[in-house]
């Protein structure tokens, strides 16, 4: 079955755009008397730009782009001027990309600096300097190494107000600090949030997704929403909210590159080149967040970009290099080294325990089923309620709940990430930690290996606190995310796997050190030898937990190894990864940035997804057969008078011209905003343009009376190749023209004959309908 032969491109003779952007049957050019001015020779500005909440035209910006390369390249063969404009143009996507590297790492410094010292001042203050954080503050202390938190020169808020931090009173002195600096923190950022950057809120993945779909957001990517973006995320993740300033870091990458693009004008004024640029400051946004340039890389092309062409990949790469050295050269002893939880365990994995990781991947994919369900039902009776008219109060009564279950345990007080570097740690000779406190015997210790020990009163104490902390995360996040606050859920996400990871590891330990005769250890695990390695185990829950909740693979595995440099684990991190993903898919095949996409209803078509449906284009093209006629502009019968009632009448992003309303001949496709501008310019601009004066869309307009008015010639804006398809064309071959040339309409013939049109809203809305979805949840066109 060839179903291509259906797809028409008529009645076109060029399917490539001309210099402007559309095509010309005569090279174009003014035509005709003298009274016919050609009122667009020169672009307007304006015209071939796109309102808000619309779809670019993937096709007329990359033929544009191509048009402009063609000149630029012919004209460098005339002067060395020309010739020194074509190296500048060639170098300056690389220019641009060092750019957003530099200003997205130095933000991402300032962001991490400043959220642990704010982390830290909900606790105490530095005596030495109240600008240094609690682990800053004790460099210069002369504290052993075990009591190296308790240095003088840190006070926490009992000791300066009461002089002692000793009883109960001071406890609950300090209890009380802690939920008023969380709270002043929230509250902060949800009202500058609130009322200077909306678009500032959330983790930004899903709106940055739809916008390299090519849709288009105004302000989300601007510089107000960069300034609150970055104060507030500082103020979120200070407040101890369950939320990771991971995700919302490759939001403010995206502002640093959609602003600086404002600086080159081939990106400026093209949209399809600068979702290039945004594609690459994604992949230095997830770089300075997790220290993994290559990952960072993976995870645009895998996650979020929508065209990724191969000179991206390498730009990409080189943005993300250099923003997290940037990051490295801001904050060098901070969690932002190149290395995020860096790792160092002394044996290796056995293959048996593959049934345990395997677990883990279970525990994963189920943990990200139940919540991007529990997450997705929560936000949309946010948006169905009062609950949504009060995000302030909403901000304030979470941020309340989480600082009066997180102060009793430490490992809900501590930050989430210190959370997880503690429990993707070794545990060695000098460790003081509760999860080091085994019963220890030295005897058999070989250089910095420990054997398997039998647990100590620590450790079984860090267990149950491991597991309230569990039970809280679980549930508190559900909640958090998507409020009105920069809100992240990588490490959230990680903290879960990882807490889950070590109570399994360390219970497999147990297991191996009591019952070392069994056959399952027996062969690999003698009395006295390291066989298990808790650490290990955290750190693959921690993968899987986060390839359920985002369904990430290859670029997951990525940036897991370059957050704890362990290559050796690639395996048991890829099947950890692999197993969360097949179960969350078993339950609900969207990950929770798609099912934000879905809730909010922004026209993201989805690339992974098969079409198998047996439907045609008839079967979805408008109007249908109990609609009102399509409306359609006339190529040279119209006057100005007419086509402005047509507009202000409707709401169409365009309109198809035809030869005439009797024969339905297609000539090609006018943009409404385009004729907007023109008509405006041309009453102001042109003589003799009148209501009555009749528009021209094609090279030779028809003889008028001498009296009549200056005919308004739009031939310019009017693409004369606009992609059709027949009206038996299948849905699947439609889905698939709009998924791979990132069409924004299709018109629909047969016979020559036009018949209708398809919108890209009209195929999701098809799409939704086929899979027993609401249509009507797309709510842009």
């Amino acid at each position: 079955r060839v179903y291509l032969a259906q797809i028409t491109w008529e009645p076109v003779p060029v399917l490539l755009s001309s210099g402007t952007g559309f095509s010309s049957y005569n090279g174009g050019g003014m035509n005709g008397t003298s009274t016919m001015m050609d009122f667009l020779e020169e672009p307007l500005p304006g015209v071939g730009t796109y309102e808000d909440f619309n779809t670019i035209d993937w096709v007329r910006e990359k033929s544009r782009d191509r048009d402009r390369h063609r000149e630029i390249t012919n004209r460098s063969k005339e002067s060395t001027w020309a010739l020194l404009h074509s190296v500048s143009d060639a170098f300056s996507g690389w220019l641009l990309m060092l750019l957003v590297g530099l200003l997205a790492g130095s933000l991402a410094g300032l962001i991490d600096i400043s959220a642990h010292w704010m982390t830290d001042l909900k606790e105490g203050v530095c005596l030495a300097g109240f600008w240094f954080n609690h682990e800053h503050c004790c460099w210069k202390s002369n504290t052993t190494f075990t009591d190296r938190d308790k240095c003088p020169e840190w006070k926490s808020w009992s000791q300066l107000i009461l002089g002692h931090g000793e009883g109960a009173f001071a406890y609950i002195l300090n209890y009380f600090m802690y939920v008023i600096w969380a709270l002043m923190f929230s509250l902060l950022a949800v009202l500058l949030v609130k009322g200077f950057a909306p678009y500032a809120c959330g983790s930004g993945i899903p709106e940055i997704k739809t916008i390299l779909s090519g849709f288009i957001i105004r302000g989300y990517l601007g510089k107000w929403t960069l300034v609150i973006k970055t104060i507030t995320l500082v103020l979120a993740v200070s407040s101890g909210l369950s939320l990771g300033k991971e995700g919302p870091l490759v939001h403010v990458a995206c502002c640093c590159g959609n602003i600086l693009c404002h600086l080159f004008t081939k990106y400026r004024k093209n949209e399809a080149k600068r979702r290039e640029v945004l594609s690459a400051a994604a992949a230095a946004g997830v770089s300075v967040a997790f220290g993994a340039p290559i990952g960072g890389v993976l995870f645009s092309l895998e996650e979020v970009s929508y065209y990724f062409p191969l000179k991206t990949l390498w730009r990409s790469f080189f943005a993300a290099l250099v923003a997290a050295f940037t990051l490295r050269s801001i904050n060098p002893f901070g969690n932002s080294r190149l290395v995020l939880f860096y790792v160092e365990f002394h044996m290796p994995w056995h293959l048996l325990e593959l049934v345990p990781f395997i677990l883990l991947g279970i525990f994963g994919g189920l943990w990200g089923a139940f919540f991007i369900r529990s997450n997705i039902a929560w936000c949309r009776r946010r948006k169905t309620t009062r609950l949504g008219k009060y995000p302030v109060l909403e901000v304030l009564v979470v941020t309340a709940i989480t600082a009066i279950l997180a102060f009793p345990n430490e490992y809900t007080r501590m930050s989430t990430s210190e959370l997880i570097s503690e429990l993707f740690n070794d545990c060695g000779i000098l460790d003081s930690s509760k999860l080091c406190e085994y019963v220890n015997d030295f005897n058999s210790t070989k250089g910095d290996d420990l054997p398997d020990r039998a647990a100590g009163p620590g450790v079984y104490t860090a267990m149950w606190q491991l597991a309230l902390a569990l039970i809280m995360k679980v549930f508190i996040t559900i909640f958090t995310f998507g409020m009105k606050v920069p809100s992240g859920l990588f490490i959230p996400s990680m903290a879960v796997g990882a807490i889950a990871g070590r109570l399994l590891g360390v219970a497999v330990e147990q297991l191996a050190f009591y019952h070392h005769d069994w056959a399952i250890f027996s062969g690999w695990c003698s009395p006295g030898a390291d066989c298990i390695t808790p650490g290990l185990y955290a750190m693959v829950g921690a993968a899987a937990c986060l390839g359920g909740v985002t369904r990430m693979t290859v670029s997951l595995v990525v940036i897991m190894f370059e957050l704890t440099g362990g290559l050796e684990y690639i395996v048991p991190l890829m099947a950890a990864a692999m197993t969360s993903k097949w179960v969350a898919d078993a339950i609900g095949r969207e990950g929770i940035y798609d099912a934000h996409i879905r809730l909010n209803g922004y026209p993201f078509l989805e690339a992974k997804e098969e079409f198998s449906h047996k439907t045609r284009a008839m079967d979805v093209m408008r109007p249908r057969k109990s609609d009102p006629a399509l409306t359609v502009i006339t190529q040279d019968t119209m006057t100005v008078e007419d086509v402005e009632a047509i507009v202000s009448s409707t709401t169409y992003s365009g309109y198809p011209v035809v030869v005439s309303r009797a024969s339905q001949r297609l000539v090609g496709f006018v943009l409404r905003r385009d004729l907007i501008i023109s008509i405006e310019n041309a009453r102001k601009k042109q003589d003799g343009i009148v209501s009555t004066s009749v528009i021209c869309f094609t090279d030779y307009c028809p003889p008028l009376p001498p009296s009549s008015p200056s005919v308004l010639k739009l031939r310019s804006i009017l693409d004369l190749s606009p992609f059709t398809v027949t009206d038996e064309t299948p849905m699947e071959i439609v889905v698939d023209i709009f998924r791979k040339l990132g069409l924004r309409q299709c018109l629909v013939t047969h016979n020559g004959k036009l018949l209708g049109i398809i919108t890209k809203k009209d195929v999701l809305k098809h799409i939704a309908q086929m899979a027993n979805q609401d249509p009507e949840s797309i709510l842009f066109n």
